[in-house]
């Protein structure tokens, strides 16, 4: 299910027009990325979670030359399933 497909599902179930539906959707996902880009959790109980992890420096390497190079540290967005969905996905 891609964004257009949830704003119609949205529409059809809730009697909303098609534009009142994109803009609850875009709501949702300003909100959520907001909160994490704030460094919260974002929970949706029986669901899922979004949160995001720290990632220290490090030195990597370049594939093709060998080189070492010097990664900056970084942030980045997490999603683990709740236990009702991995139940609902596992029937």
């Amino acid at each position: 299910m891609n964004k257009l497909e949830l704003i119609s599902a949205l529409k059809n179930e809730a009697g909303i027009s098609k534009s009142e539906a994109a803009r609850v959707v875009q709501i949702f996902f300003d909100s959520m990325a907001e909160a994490m880009a704030r460094g919260q959790r974002v929970e949706i109980r029986g669901l899922c979670s979004f949160f995001v992890k720290n990632y220290k420096s490090y030195i990597g390497r370049n594939p093709k030359t060998g080189e070492k190079v010097t990664i900056k540290p970084k942030r980045l967005p997490f999603f683990k399933a709740g236990k009702e969905l991995k139940e609902r996905v596992d029937y």
